[in-house]
């Protein structure tokens, strides 16, 4: 008659199963403080009682008609740790009259072969992980668990929020404390689309505004050319109320002039000018003489 594994020990994998299933469809842990899941993991365990009742039951009548030396047996075997009994169960070898008893009767060059179970520990891998398979399947089907496209978009959201939340903890961008950097030309680019394009084109060239890919410039209130636009962005021109104030007028904050900005010099100092020939509009105002960043 073999030996039963102990309640607590069903109860245990109990738990761990229900873990991995309940990650797989919630697919994070904070069902570990849902009153479900304990509700859940305490009728499992009255479950596991009531089996292990009904074991001990059936054990009983079994060992009943058990002969004194099988009864004996089975006794001494039950004072082993469970623990301990598992290991040799797992990797215990067959004695030479065990051996007979599972002799295939073939062989090759006086080799011959034993009909060997296979362990258990394998066996009980194998039959896991087939279950395993079988739940995360219909996870992967039937919700978001594991889907790319959903754990983007949670990813997205996430990082979103997170520059969000950074962007609150950090003081605004004024014109002092405003650098430039490559970095922000790509952003600068959409937002030049989004507020400057209307009057200076998309690329800068000019239109209702002057060209602001040459060097001559109507307002040059700082020494620097990023400062400039910075300045003319912030507080508008006092000669032209089309370039209203953006920044002071609350359209745009200090972090997006200073993205405009950089997308501004990028086009006017490392790109090579839109000339008349080519579509851009006439200079206006004086040379300017820009101080190096």
């Amino acid at each position: 008659m073999k030996q039963r594994t102990p309640v607590v020990i069903n109860i245990l994998i109990i738990i761990g199963l229900l873990i991995v299933f309940y990650y797989l469809f919630v697919q994070s842990y904070a069902f570990l403080s849902s009153p479900y899941f304990w509700g859940t993991v305490v009728i499992a365990g009255i479950l596991a009682y009531i089996h292990a009742a009904i074991g001990d039951l059936i054990e009983n009548n079994k060992f009943k008609k058990l002969s004194p030396e099988e009864k004996a047996a089975y006794l001494a075997e039950k004072k082993v740790p469970y623990f301990k009994r598992l290991y040799q169960s797992a990797f215990k070898k067959q004695s030479a009259s065990e051996e007979k008893d599972i002799l295939i009767d073939h062989g090759f060059d006086g080799i011959m072969e034993l009909d060997n179970q296979l362990p258990k520990w394998w066996v009980g891998l194998f039959y896991f992980g087939t279950a395993f398979c079988i739940v995360y399947i219909a996870a992967y089907s039937f919700t978001d668990f594991a889907h790319p496209l959903s754990e983007y978009e949670k990813e997205y959201k996430e990082q979103l929020a997170s520059i969000e939340e950074y962007q609150k903890s950090q003081p605004p961008v004024t014109i002092e404390t405003a650098k430039y950097s490559a970095d922000n030309i790509a952003e600068g680019k959409e937002l030049f689309k989004t507020n400057c394009a209307s009057c200076h084109k998309e690329d800068g060239s000019g239109g209702i505004g002057p060209n602001l890919t040459d060097n001559y410039w109507i307002n040059q209130p700082e020494k620097t050319l990023f400062k400039n636009v910075f300045h003319m962005d912030w507080n508008g021109s006092p000669t032209n109320p089309s370039m209203r104030a953006f920044g002071k007028n609350g359209e745009v904050s200090g972090a997006e002039i200073e993205k405009i900005a950089a997308y501004v010099y990028h086009i006017n100092q490392e790109q090579p000018p839109v000339t008349p020939a080519q579509g851009g509009a006439a200079p206006q105002g004086t040379e300017a003489h820009w101080e190096k960043e």
